[in-house]
């Protein structure tokens, strides 16, 4: 769960990340049931990721402060 501005900063960034290794996977695998298997993780990762971002983004800086 994200807390912080800083870690907010910390999840943006692995997502980038992840996503960039995802975009390399593309361009390197030319067997796409190879690119699926190892993709797969990658992005199940970004969604997982992505859900806690978005959480944090629906709650207001108040709300943070009080839990």
């Amino acid at each position: 769960m994200i807390k912080t501005e800083q870690e907010f900063d910390a999840a943006s960034e692995r997502v980038c990340h992840f996503l960039r290794q995802v975009a390399q996977l593309r361009k390197t695998e030319s067997n796409p049931v190879n690119y699926r298997m190892s993709a797969a993780g990658f992005l199940a990762e970004i969604d997982r990721m992505n859900l806690e971002i978005r959480d944090y983004l629906l709650s207001h800086p108040t709300e943070a402060a009080k839990s």
